[in-house]
């Protein structure tokens, strides 16, 4: 509605009321408007009344909130308004005629019918829009179930959040669900109905839910969680695995950086992935930092195509980055990648970039060209055993490659660089870890001589990358298995996708809110690691099947260059928290003492192809780092 017919209508009910009110404070029936003199009376009361009523309004400009989401705030000021507008004619009638001939309950009851009128005709404007609010007037059991095609759907999580959905959900025409029930976590919810769908229990009765329901004939075929799984007792892998083999939904809402544009319905949901399911608590971080960050600059991404780097560049869109390039070797992920963006973000502005990192002159071009503010790093061959087996190509493609990335954009002028590392890079015992602890030193030795605020992120093992571990054994399990594990004490650290990025994003941040001299390197407090042997019986009862029984585990034996254990900080690094959930590597002198006389003499011996050579002055360089870093501390 336009603002001066809603502010009409409120006046007119300030009227209404007034009339209603002065009429009723009489205890016995008065035709007052018979009489010229009283209707004369009545009429420039309710007038001023009414004036009073616009000033108000006028004063707090209450006719400029939506009438179609009317909420419980919206009833507040409302309330406000009717208050004062009841006292200021109280006090105007005292002052001017001690408000003779004028019954004391006028004003209650006056106020009593303005608030009302006021609320009323906003809730009955959103009843117009808000389907389910008709369907409460005439049944505890809301529309949801009205269509025949819908999902019947069981709700766990806080009824808080349940209201919120299922009134968004309400607004559909036709819901894709309809819900059956809800677990919340607070046992005070029980027995209530949220929008006509009842509580019947906590989230620690699954188990009695699920046969209740299926004796009334509500068995859920979709399970919203609307709570993080580890926070529910009853959500174990077996609980899941029987959900998985009946062919029930596990969905969750989106979260802001999956939501594909500003007019997505806000009831949808997402399938929950595998990753998701491994029962470990989600890491998350102050999106406001890392978006005031982000919002408005130029970003470049290297290996905008992986795993790593795709993720960077959907969460850099969906936080308002100015201008978003994508740079990698991958024709085919390019093109997809770059696809998937124009889709969900049409506004936004972008150029996909089709170079090898390695091509030094090439690349520096394109960053002159794009000019960007920041640089994440994210370009790079991350494979223990076929960085065993081609050592050069480690070489070139993650030292001789950072090396190229740091100087365009140095070129560039960029503010920000972010190289992308891993804790194979911790006492490296492979020449995949050994490269990318090169590279570390190599990103932090420039921060003394640049204008460049250079910083490295490590972290572990990404869960759902490409060529990770469980996408390796969700291979296998669709082949029948057996699931293969290298050796049965094998560990690892552990996160999605999504939390790497964040993580990512997040130290970027800090590191430019308080820049250092240093070249600062952050790492993820990611609590106790996970052993592979335990994460493969986990995913074999998440699919529903028996461990040993239905699918057998193999062990096959430590591939080259593959350790037992992986840690997140060296032996004689020091990690201090800097925030809840990271920390910063500090008394790390290694970067100081790095000299460029190695990355010659490497990439020398790996354009001959050298193996051997390659794998001598590597090692022999992390040594020197190691040592240096040991004397330092």
């Amino acid at each position: 509605m336009q603002r001066f017919a809603k502010a009409g209508v409120h006046v007119a009910v300030a009227g209404g009321a007034f009339v209603a009110a002065y009429q009723l404070a009489y205890w016995h029936p008065r035709v007052w408007w018979t009489d010229a003199e009283n209707l004369a009376t009545v009429a420039q009361l309710t007038f001023v009344y009414a004036v009073l009523a616009a000033l108000v309004e006028t004063a707090f400009r209450v006719e400029r909130s939506s009438w179609r989401y009317v909420s419980l705030g919206d009833a507040l000021l409302l309330a406000r308004s009717s208050s004062l507008t009841a006292l200021f004619f109280l006090a105007l009638t005292f002052v001017l005629a001690r408000a003779d001939g004028l019954p004391r309950s006028t004003f209650v009851l006056a106020w009593l019918f303005h608030l009302a009128g006021t609320v009323g005709v906003r809730v009955l404007w959103r009843a117009r829009f808000d389907d389910s609010l008709l369907a409460a007037l005439t049944s505890l059991r809301p529309r949801f179930r009205a269509g025949t095609e819908a999902t019947p759907l069981l709700i766990i999580g806080p009824s808080g959040d349940a209201e919120t959905f299922l009134r968004d959900l309400g607004r559909r025409a036709e819901p894709d669900y309809a819900p059956v029930a809800i677990l919340s976590p607070d046992a005070s919810d029980t027995g209530h109905h949220v929008r006509g769908v009842p509580v019947l229990a906590t989230t620690a009765k699954l188990k009695e839910t699920l046969k209740t329901l299926a004796r009334r004939g509500d068995t859920p075929r979709a399970v919203l969680f609307l709570c993080e799984l580890h926070e529910a007792p009853e959500i174990t892998p077996e609980q899941i695995g029987r959900f998985k083999a009946d062919g029930v939904k596990l969905l969750r809402l989106p979260a802001v950086t999956e939501v594909d544009s500003a007019d997505e319905a806000p009831a949808s949901v997402r399938e929950i992935s595998l990753e998701e399911l491994l029962p470990r608590p989600p890491i998350a971080f102050d999106e406001a930092e890392v978006r005031a960050f982000v919002n408005g600059r130029r970003v470049l991404v290297t290996g905008a195509a992986g795993s790593i780097g795709s993720e960077l560049c959907r969460q850099v869109a969906a936080m308002g980055c100015a201008h978003l390039t994508l740079v990698d070797i991958s024709e085919s992920g390019l093109f997809n990648i770059e696809r998937e963006l124009a889709a969900r973000f049409p506004g936004l502005a972008m150029c996909e970039v089709l170079c090898d990192i390695r091509d030094a002159s090439r690349l520096a071009r394109w960053f002159e060209q794009e000019t960007p503010e920041v640089v994440f790093h994210a370009a790079a061959l991350k494979h223990v055993p076929m960085m065993e087996k081609y050592p050069c190509e480690g070489v070139l493609t993650n030292i001789a490659g950072t090396r190229n990335v740091i100087e365009a954009a140095e070129a560039a002028r960029a503010e920000h660089f972010v190289l992308i590392s891993t804790d194979k890079a911790v006492d490296p015992g492979n020449v995949m870890g050994a490269t990318k602890r090169f590279a570390e030193a190599l990103t932090r030795s420039r921060s003394r001589s640049s204008a460049t605020t250079f910083s490295v992120v490590r972290f572990g093992n990404v869960l759902g990358s490409a060529g990770s571990v469980v996408p390796i054994f969700q291979g296998q399990l669709e082949r029948g298995g057996p699931l293969t594990v290298t050796h049965e004490d094998v560990e690892r650290f552990f996160m999605t996708i999504p939390e790497a990025v964040q993580l990512v994003l997040y130290a970027t941040s800090m590191a430019a809110a308080r820049p250092s001299d240093e070249g600062r390197l952050f790492v993820l407090e990611m609590g106790e690691p996970v052993k592979i042997m335990d994460l493969a019986r986990q995913i074999i009862e998440l699919s529903g099947k028996r461990p040993g029984v239905d699918v057998q585990i193999e062990v096959t034996g430590l591939r080259p260059g593959e350790k037992i254990k992986e840690e997140l900080v060296d032996r004689d690094e020091l990690a201090v928290a800097c925030s809840e959930n990271v920390m910063e590597v500090i008394n790390n002198t290694d970067h100081q003492r790095f000299s460029d006389v190695w990355i010659q003499e490497l990439e020398r011996a790996a354009r001959r192809g050298d193996s051997d050579l390659v794998r001598q002055h590597l090692f022999q360089a992390i040594e020197r780092l190691r040592t240096s870093l040991s004397v330092a501390v």
